[in-house]
């Protein structure tokens, strides 16, 4: 018999005691499946994109995205070849998407290997993001999943218009708190949204229940977001930050925060910093003291659990459910892993 006591809050004080494999239990075998569906679907006898695919498919994340289709999917039915195609589809999408980000961004590694775009030059980077995408496509129109389509491809739209809104934004160096959600919306909780709403579509027609999980993906990639803003500014439990986005000139929720609670003056001197196109150690020092030192951090981790608690809550809603504690422990997770 299944508790029916409601999904306890995240905040500070909770300890995820959970790994990530062990959260992706109840869909191991699932995942291990997706593999293979995932790796039948992109091969080629093209020898040169083979050979590009095969390095590509040593290059395994976390498979956050097809473990959310899938625990969205035992939540309300039982996985099946639907949950497969939509998996496939999102995870072809969003590998297209990160070759093509190397490439814009002339990344030399992804996942601890040299990046593709750097190994066989920023063309067969395109091509091959390129062919990732029109699979996408083919295997949505073989399969005659117009519904998952139709959802991925708002997503693509949203994430698209995010980075460039992000690209003009960033170029005039007036990021607001309001313009940072939207951006963030748009450029990743769309995609992370889309898997929960194409893993309900596949076991169910029910337009609230694909209403319901769309605005838990949302939350759940907002925090998902907050959280990797917080690794470049560090924080007590995590690992070496990285200072990608301050070097990079990245304006996000730590630092937007921060600027509008310090005083005018401290706060123009660090807008020039953060405007130097080569920082110093010490200009980054400077600029990530002035965020601690300004509740630049404590608002957007609070921030960061508020999303998530709203996830939580809306996950209530859904009918009693072994895979509900599942689910939540995944969310625990997003917001409390160290990379």
């Amino acid at each position: 018999m299944i508790d029916n006591q409601e999904l306890e809050h995240i905040n500070s004080e909770t300890v995820n005691r959970k790994t990530l494999k062990e959260i992706t239990t109840p869909v191991s075998e699932n995942l291990s499946e997706f593999r293979n569906f995932f790796k039948e679907t992109i091969k080629s006898d093209v020898f040169l994109l083979d050979q590009i695919i095969n390095y590509l498919l040593r290059q395994k994340g976390k498979e956050l995205r097809p473990t959310l289709v899938f625990m969205t999917a035992n939540l309300f039915g039982e996985i099946n070849n639907r949950s497969y195609v939509a998996a496939t589809m999102i995870e072809l999408l969003h590998t297209a998407t990160l070759i093509h980000d190397d490439v814009v961004d002339e990344a030399d590694s992804r996942r601890g290997f040299v990046s593709i775009n750097k190994i066989w030059k920023n063309k067969a980077g395109v091509l091959l993001g390129d062919y990732l995408l029109s699979k996408g496509l083919l295997i949505a129109l073989e399969n005659k999943e117009h519904n998952l389509l139709e959802v991925q491809s708002r997503a693509v739209q949203k994430m698209s218009e995010g980075e460039l809104r992000q690209l003009k934004t960033a170029g005039l160096f007036n990021m607001t708190e309001d313009r940072y959600f939207q951006i963030i919306s748009e450029k990743t909780a769309s995609l992370i949204s889309t898997c929960c709403e194409c893993g309900a579509v596949s076991v169910t027609d029910d337009e609230n229940i694909h209403e319901t999980m769309r605005e838990i993906g949302m939350c759940i990639g907002i925090a998902f977001q907050i959280r990797d803003d917080l690794f470049d500014y560090g924080m007590d439990d995590i690992g070496k930050p990285t200072r990608n986005d301050i070097q990079e000139r990245k304006v996000t929720l730590p630092l937007i925060k921060a600027l509008e609670h310090a005083p005018k003056r401290k706060s123009a001197h660090i807008r020039a910093l953060m405007k130097k196109r080569k920082k110093s150690t010490n200009n980054i020092d400077e600029i990530v003291d002035f965020v601690h030192e300004n509740g630049g951090m404590k608002y957007a981790k609070q921030t960061m659990y508020d999303y998530a608690n709203k996830a939580i809550d809306s996950l209530n809603s859904v009918p009693l459910s072994p895979a509900k504690q599942d689910f939540a422990d995944l969310i625990q997770f997003v917001i409390t892993r160290k990379k």
